[in-house]
């Protein structure tokens, strides 16, 4: 019916090695990213802060029911129906404290999954962990090893979504002052009021990566300081999407906000 979205993917690498921890985080983190149609009851009106999702009864238990295309969830529904697209970051943040699971693709994609109430407040806690803000002095910089490939990957795929957000990141392995050691991921020309969503993502592509034990500082720059230049040199780099063109702003959609989610009824 469509074709093979990020979220069946992840879905597949999951069920191809139930024991992987590396593979169930990847499908929850693409779940957390990824744009989702949550079926409604009915049609959300204009400055409506509130939704009423569509409950049901499965299992002993309630879920609401959420696609990651349109066209699937017209396939289940099988009619018109109302629905509001969310990151799956604000519909679990929404749903955590209600006692309500997640019904994910049912019935019309490989990735149809039934997630309990209790996965949906899992993985609201672990997206958010923040990171702790310290201060230190960067004393050497140089090229990072001992990475993982899949920390590198998820670092990459997470930027990917990050339009506009800062110029460039660049990661690097890092001496400070005190004579401590590590990595770093050095945003520059970050918008200051993205660092924060930045900081944010760079934990989540930590935790989600399945690294067991381990740690990457983030840090912000302009592009003037003269530690940029030396992050250039010897990191490597992540190239941040720009937006091509200036769009034109309409009023935010219930839920566009992850830190003003709208209300369930």
């Amino acid at each position: 019916m469509t074709d093979e979205t990020p979220l069946d993917r992840a879905h597949a690498a999951m069920q191809a090695d139930a024991e992987s921890d590396a593979a169930r985080l990847g499908f929850y983190e693409r779940l957390a990213d990824c744009e989702l149609f949550l079926m409604l009851q009915s049609e959300v009106g204009d400055g409506d802060e509130n939704v009423t999702p569509e409950l049901f009864e499965l299992e002993d238990a309630r879920y609401v029911l959420v696609f990651d295309r349109e066209e699937r969830l017209a396939a289940f529904s099988g009619q018109i129906t109302p629905y509001l697209a969310l990151s799956g970051r604000t519909i679990a943040a929404m749903l955590a404290d209600q006692g309500i699971g997640l019904g994910v693709n049912l019935e019309v994609a490989p990735s149809s999954i039934l997630l309990p109430a209790e996965a949906v407040v899992w993985l609201h806690r672990t997206l958010g962990n923040a990171p702790d803000e310290v201060e230190a002095r960067i004393a050497e910089v140089a090229p990072p090893t001992g990475l993982p490939e899949r920390l590198v990957q998820a670092i990459d795929t997470k930027l990917a979504t990050a339009m506009g957000l800062a110029s460039a990141a660049y990661l690097v392995s890092v001496t400070y002052d005190t004579g401590t050691r590590g990595h770093l991921l050095g945003f520059v020309g970050a918008v200051p009021e993205a660092q924060n969503a930045l900081a944010q993502a760079a934990a989540e592509a930590l935790t989600f990566s399945g690294i067991e034990a381990g740690a990457m500082d983030v840090a912000f720059f302009r592009s003037a300081d003269p530690v940029a230049e030396k992050l250039d040199r010897v990191g490597l780099r992540f190239d941040l999407p720009q937006p091509q063109e200036t769009v034109t702003q309409t009023p935010a959609a219930p839920g566009s906000d992850p830190a003003q989610p709208p209300k369930l009824k």
